[in-house]
């Protein structure tokens, strides 16, 4: 794969390092638009090339596949150009801003022959894979708990007023797109989508810093809890008759988890990731594969996954009466 990376931001700097790890990728270029910040990424990263333009990177005939780490309300206009250049994508979530932008993505893609997959962390990490594995051993589900409270570096600025993208509407910003997803693609990825869909959004500014969505399955609820301007223990518990699993830490990393047996005093802790890997290590590899040998079963499975997540997160958002700009095109 001669992967061509769009952003120099945080992310992109946590997966750089990761990317020296994997057999059969080679970062041939990257592009954003501040030239200091490349220059410096470049030289830390031995890579080849880099261009203050998304259509230069993406006009590289030598590049196969791009990475879209841009910020959120850029990855619609990134896919579309990089589907008619024929590159495969691996996007960076949230895969769009809205559920309409997913469909019109997928439906390009499909028609062009070219191969999309979402990078998100827990459709990949073992923990979370074997952890669902489980889900049958708890009985019949009767409350699950996802919490993700994280009080943001640049809630203190967003008070003040000065209000960085991770807080503005136009960059399809938010607790709920944001920390929140994780929670939601999590429960919907294993559960399938709810029969109901309500967010509890604390707004200001317009955007919302913090919330609680509930997800109804007729027989079970779930609550996903999302806070940028406040913090807390973070803890997630899938409760069944028979027992419950309980998983420290946010579902994006899937660290070591525990299953404790309603009627015994036995707990059972798990830890099936490898030690001192990145938590973007198994997506990373996995993708690979999947591109290499145009897994496209595969890659229709997971694009299904978005699908779905990006319905319920739209429903949320819009159930809170917040709308992006992008909302416009629906």
């Amino acid at each position: 794969m001669k992967l061509g990376i769009l952003g120099s931001g945080k992310i992109v700097k946590e997966v750089l390092p990761v990317l020296e790890e994997i057999e059969n990728i080679e970062v041939h270029a990257i592009a954003a638009r501040n030239e200091e910040k490349l220059q410096k990424l470049s030289k830390d990263f031995a890579i080849k090339k880099y261009y203050t333009s998304v259509d230069d990177l993406l006009d590289d005939k030598q590049i196969d596949t791009v990475y879209v780490a841009l910020p959120n309300n850029l990855h619609f206009e990134a896919m579309n150009k990089a589907i008619d250049k024929g590159k495969n994508i691996i996007c960076e979530k949230p895969f769009t801003s809205n559920a309409y932008e997913t469909e019109m993505i997928i439906e390009k893609a499909k028609q062009k022959d070219v191969m999309i997959i979402e990078a998100i962390s827990h459709r990949f990490i073992p923990n979370a894979v074997e952890a669902k594995k489980m889900i049958k051993d708890l009985g019949k589900i009767k409350i699950v708990s996802f919490n993700y409270s994280q009080y943001s570096s640049r809630y203190d600025n967003f008070k003040e007023d000065i209000i960085e993208p991770v807080f503005l509407l136009e960059n399809s910003g938010g607790a709920l797109i944001d920390l929140n997803l994780y929670n939601v693609a999590f429960a919907v990825d294993t559960f399938g989508l709810p029969k109901n869909v309500k967010y509890f959004a604390n707004i200001s500014k317009d955007i919302d810093t913090s919330g609680i969505v509930i997800l109804d399955y007729e027989d079970f609820i779930v609550s996903c809890i999302g806070s940028k301007d406040s913090a807390a223990p973070i803890i997630n518990t899938i409760q069944g008759e028979n027992a419950t699993i309980e998983i420290p830490g946010a579902l994006n990393n899937f660290g070591e988890f525990r299953l404790t047996k309603t009627h015994e005093d036995k707990v059972s802790e798990f830890n099936y990731n490898q030690e001192s890997k990145s938590r973007l290590y198994y997506e990373f590899v996995e993708i690979e594969e999947i591109l290499r040998t145009h897994d496209k079963n595969k890659v229709h499975s997971l694009l299904e996954k978005t699908r779905n997540y990006m319905d319920v997160i739209t429903k949320a958002r819009y159930d809170a009466n917040i709308y992006y700009p992008a909302d416009k095109i629906r």
